[in-house]
């Protein structure tokens, strides 16, 4: 796939650009290939396209629509092998967690092609009634970013279509190459005009959350950005799905089996190389089984193996891009300096690629750039705690609020724990669940709206109430 001549899908055709960037090969840092960079006239041509499609795409019956989004996953496992490859070599991540990308692609337009907001009758007296229904806003702009680049694609094109909108969506400038892919086939299964992917820069970004025909953003990346992204959403009102960053916590208390769990806490943190949203990024361990937990979790890091996706048994990549490699590589120089204590890693290899070591932080302090900022990055610091109120508090220090875990033989305590939590999703003695039936959503700074559930399908209509009177 690597040697496809990737276009932006508008209207339902290839259309190609004077303007091009390279996607590169986090793992070698090798050029793949050429990708097209949409101008501001592309955007208008697919802008235009969707609001054109958009009367007859709504007026389709849902089950026909279901049925069109059901046949979306169909095309990505005719093609699951391609995708899995191209995955690997433009974001960089192991087999395995592109397997699993992939496969989610497949089952959640399939799941949410079942879903749909049946219509509530509030009051029926006779020919008197009061109605509350879904309806589509109209053109939506989606805007995914480099770290699960297919399935956040989909957790976006999937209901907005279900929904009855059309929609023009942006892919990262770093990981472009699935959802032009995946563009370009829905092709074969949708209405022209329906669905659009433009790939390009930042100012693409600005332009689709300014444009006066879009009705919605629904965006995924950092907080950050999110800010941005809500700025200029406000020239129209638009509504709003944001899914943006954490700071995500993990309590460890003291009643747990330090080995027994020392596989669920590492991958916890580190699945794809740390760049997730909700990945544990604090972990708090109670200190009476602080020391047992660090050595497990030491003993088993050792056992999972960084390199090229490509390679046979590699479970860790590298990171995504060169601007999130330095950032992590600075955050790591910046606690050298500061003279904390690393149990693992702490320096960055030279070699190709853009690869940083699995890094554990031996008890920094609270205020320190390690514990307050979102690494995204194979970096987690562990943090000692006493009593459960302070960690609490501690835990809940932070503009963020988007997931966080834990972990505790007595599940009563550990839950009791998990509702003092503030954040949108908390697992307890788990991690990583999600379904395209689970409301997905971040609390405080970590995001506006809900993916996922008919919630998440509803953040993709308006809300009508239709009342009616029969006349004497």
């Amino acid at each position: 796939m690597t040697q496809h001549n990737y276009a932006l899908t508008i209207n339902g055709q290839r259309v190609f650009s004077s303007d091009t960037a390279q996607a590169i090969n986090p793992a070698t840092e090798a050029p793949i290939c050429d990708y097209p960079l949409a101008t501001r006239e592309h955007l208008e041509q697919a802008v235009s396209a969707a609001k054109k499609a958009f009367p007859a795409w709504a007026a389709t019956p849902i089950t026909e629509r279901q049925q069109m989004v059901s046949q979306l996953g169909d095309l990505i496992e005719a093609n699951q092998e391609a995708f899995i490859n191209l995955l690997i070599t433009e974001q960089g991540k192991g087999r395995a967690a592109a397997e699993w990308e992939i496969g989610g692609s497949v089952y959640w337009c399939r799941e949410i092609a079942k879903q749909s907001l049946d219509e509530e009758v509030v009051s029926r007296d006779g020919d008197n009634e009061i109605v509350t229904r879904y309806t589509p806003i109209g053109v939506i702009g989606g805007i995914t970013p480099w770290n699960f680049p297919l399935l956040l694609a989909v957790w976006k094109i999937a209901p907005a279509l279900v929904a009855g909108n059309t929609m023009v969506l942006k892919p990262s400038p770093y990981t472009p190459l699935c959802t032009l892919w995946f563009g370009e086939l829905a092709q074969t299964v949708l209405p022209p005009g329906v669905l659009n992917i433009l790939s390009g820069g930042n100012e693409l970004g600005q332009w689709i959350t300014e444009h006066p025909a879009i009705g919605k953003i629904a965006f995924t990346g950092s907080t950050a950005t999110g800010r941005k992204v809500m700025q200029s959403a406000a020239t129209n009102l638009k509504r709003l799905t944001l899914e943006l960053g954490g700071n995500d916590p993990a309590i460890v208390l003291p009643d747990v089996d330090a080995k027994a769990i020392a596989k669920d806490l590492f991958w916890a943190s580190f699945a794809n190389s740390s760049q997730f949203c909700v990945a544990c990024k604090r972990m708090y361990v109670h200190e009476d089984v602080y020391d047992d937990v660090a050595r497990e979790l030491v003993a088993y890091a050792k056992t999972v193996k960084v390199g090229n996706g490509m390679e046979a048994g590699t479970e860790l990549g590298p990171l995504q891009n060169k601007m999130q490699y330095d950032k992590v590589s600075q955050l790591l120089a910046d606690s050298r300096d500061a003279g904390l204590k690393f149990l693992l890693g702490g320096t960055p290899e030279q070699k190709p690629g853009y690869f940083i070591p699995v890094t554990l932080v031996d008890n920094p302090p609270e205020d320190s750039r390690v514990v307050v900022e979102e690494a995204f990055g194979p970096v987690l610091p562990l943090l000692k705690y006493r009593d459960i109120d302070d960690v609490i508090a501690r835990a809940n220090n932070t503009e963020y609020g988007l997931a966080a875990t834990v972990w505790g033989k007595d599940l009563e305590k550990a839950s009791a724990i998990a509702r003092r939590i503030e954040a949108g999703t908390v697992w307890v003695n788990h991690v990583h669940v999600f379904a395209p039936n689970i409301a997905f959503g971040g609390h405080k700074q970590s995001g506006v709206g809900i993916e996922n559930s008919l919630h998440g399908l509803a953040e993709y209509c308006n809300m009508q109430t239709v009342m009616r009177k029969a006349l004497a």
